[in-house]
């Protein structure tokens, strides 16, 4: 139906406008019944806990196939049902739509319930179900669960994991990125000790690390150990720098240091609280330090001024009537290893060198090259000259110049103007390069083995295509564990233009679930897009009845400095549309899962899904209303 027509005003009724889109709907419908039909043989895959999530997920992707704006327009204009919020119920959504156009224009109508695979009420039980059978029961209070991601002292110290799961953590997730199955199997049993003594459920993901493309070690940097003073606005000393004088080899902490270093045992045994030890730092400044304070693991000293303590570093005890003693120092900290790229610069990543390889030239001599391994030296097969890459979460980006069978040369294209430091460990994304890479590594499958053994549920990380769930599930069957819950993480640009396969792949399982992993797919699909993509994602699961888990830097800055920023209160609310939203480590963490379970209490009452709810507004008052007292 033509657009300008359908934009008319209804105030008075046509009949025939009104027919047309019947017979608009009718042919829509009957896409959606072709579309499934075609779907036959992927249908007949699925877990019979799946089949209505299938047949709906077919009908909503056919639904989506073209464009509907018009057609939505013009139900809203009439008072119907645009099928803005169809997702979960495509069909009977659809024939409701119709029945009621039939009625207004006493035309017969017949149900046909038949063809629905599942109503309004009957498709959110369902997600219910799929979400419990995964993540667990409902907690009480709120609707959606909270994952915590366990840092690694969680294995050692059980009563970390007990503060978490009474603070409300649904789920613990073990990253196997990190630590190994001795540390997992701690970390485990500490929770389903916590959780016995809770008397609450509490759910384990274990996340494998996957086929992570990642920059290699780069070279320690100096040993060096900087103190540096509080001073106020207009630099008057507010607080001196504090350091540990202990001796060299000890690790017992001197009270109230913040920061230690090594000393000859036979000079410390001289030293006494008063004494001023002088020294010229690294840059050849001169410093002094004041001993405040003594205790059995050593002493407690003061400065003024910002210095800089290298393994060079005489320092000299001086008091009134004794001949100074000179002493050295040991155990500073050696600083990361970290390589500075400029804008304009170029880095190399190589199959297994770190050293920076000279940079080729004629006439002067040139800067060497910052170099870096990375983890996965296969890609280089597989990318060209001109793709992107980008190092960091995103922070750093380039464009691949040259491709050896060695080596790839980069030509970095995105950083700050004061440049940037890359260190080892750090991500590597490559969003234009189709790569060909196995969905699971050696290493993933050995660690299958123990979350077989101790977890509920296992996340397949950089899942890209369906066969890749269908290997993990032969692992799992080979593990007599074919009933774990799966996870697919979609972290990469792959996974999200595949998402309708892998969600087909992922009812073949008794309990599945995925996760937006919106750091990585941030950087693959670009930050420009990952609201629409995050929607996206949203709105398929809703069509399959799969539970989602809202994930990456998820207050993030107040679980590492305990005070938020207003635009992550704001994102954490958007995780109510989810059933399950992760939490990062952080030494603020039980405050970040406090105040997350107080926005998602709060957020419940207001949204489901993208639907809002028409809750009495109690803050405002009415106009006009008389006041009460």
């Amino acid at each position: 139906m033509p657009r300008n027509k359908q934009r008319k005003a209804v105030d008075t009724w046509d009949e025939a406008e009104c027919r047309a889109v019947i017979d608009q709907l009718w042919a829509l419908r009957a896409s959606l019944q072709g579309y499934e039909s075609g779907l036959t043989p992927l249908l007949q895959g699925v877990d019979p806990g799946y089949e209505f999530s299938a047949r709906n997920l077919a009908h909503y992707l056919a639904l989506r196939h073209s464009d509907q704006r018009a057609l939505q327009e013009w139900l809203t204009r009439v008072g119907l049902s645009s099928l803005g919020r169809a997702e979960s119920h495509v069909m009977a959504n659809l024939d409701k739509v119709l029945g009621i156009l039939h009625r207004l224009t006493g035309q017969p109508w017949e149900s046909h319930s038949g063809d629905e695979p599942i109503g309004i009420k009957s498709s959110r039980k369902l997600l219910e179900r799929h979400t419990a059978d995964l993540l667990g029961p409902t907690p009480s209070g709120r609707s959606v669960r909270i994952m915590v991601t366990l840092p690694s002292e969680a294995a050692g110290d059980f009563g970390l994991v007990r503060r978490l799961v009474t603070s409300g953590m649904d789920i613990a997730r073990i990253n196997c990125a990190h630590d190994g199955p001795a540390e997992w199997k701690a970390m485990a049993a500490h929770v389903r000790r916590a959780a016995k003594s809770a008397s609450r459920p509490v759910r384990i993901l274990m996340d494998l690390g996957g086929p992570k493309l990642r920059t290699g070690p780069v070279a320690q940097g100096a040993e060096v150990l900087r103190l540096k003073p509080l001073r106020d606005e207009v630099g008057r000393l507010v607080t001196p720098a504090r350091i540990g004088l202990r001796p060299a080899g000890a690790t017992m902490p001197v009270a109230g240091a913040p920061v230690h270093a090594g000393f000859d045992v036979a000079w410390l045994a001289h030293l006494e609280v008063g004494d001023h030890i002088d020294f010229k730092d690294a840059r050849g400044a001169d410093r002094r330090l004041l001993v405040v304070h003594q205790d059995e693991s050593g002493f407690l000293a003061e400065c003024a001024q910002t210095a800089y303590l290298v393994s060079q570093t005489q320092l000299k005890r001086k008091r009134k009537g004794h001949s100074p003693r000179i002493t050295g120092l040991a155990d500073l900290p050696r600083q990361e290893g970290l390589l500075h790229l400029e804008r304009g610069g170029s880095l190399r990543l190589t199959r297994g060198s770190v050293e920076d390889l000279p940079e080729k030239g004629k006439g002067k001599a040139q800067r060497p090259v910052p170099t870096v391994a990375c983890t996965l030296p296969e890609v280089f097969e597989q990318v060209c000259v001109g793709e992107r890459i980008w190092f960091d979460d995103g922070r750093i980006g380039g464009v691949i110049k040259r491709v050896e069978p060695d080596w790839l040369e980069v030509d970095i294209t995105h950083a700050r103007d004061s440049g940037e430091k890359l260190a080892g460990d750090k991500g590597i994304n490559l969003p234009d390069s189709q790569l060909k890479l196995p969905a699971l590594t050696d290493k993933d499958i050995e660690d299958l083995a123990v979350a077989a053994e101790v977890a509920d549920m296992v996340g397949l990380s950089f899942v890209q295509q369906a066969a890749d769930v269908e290997t993990l599930r032969a692992c799992l069957l080979r593990l007599e564990r074919p009933g774990l819950g799966i996870v697919l993480k979609i972290e990469t640009r792959r996974a999200f233009e595949n998402l309708p396969e892998l969600l087909f792949a992922a009812m073949a399982c008794k309990t599945a679930g995925i996760m937006i992993a919106r750091g990585d797919l941030a950087v693959e699909c670009g930050y420009e897009r990952l609201a629409e993509v995050q929607e996206e994602i949203l709105w398929a699961a809703e069509a399959a009845h799969m539970p989602v888990i809202w994930a990456t830097q998820v207050l993030e800055t107040l679980a590492k400095t305990g005070l938020p920023s207003r635009a992550e209160i704001t994102d954490a609310a958007m995780g109510e549309r989810a059933e399950c939203v992760m939490l990062n480590k952080g030494p603020h963490i039980t405050e970040a899962m406090r105040t997350l379970d107080d926005i998602l209490r709060r957020m419940q009452a207001h949204q489901s899904k993208k639907r809002p709810l028409l809750r009495a507004l109690r803050a405002w008052g009415m106009p006009g209303e008389a006041k009460a007292g």
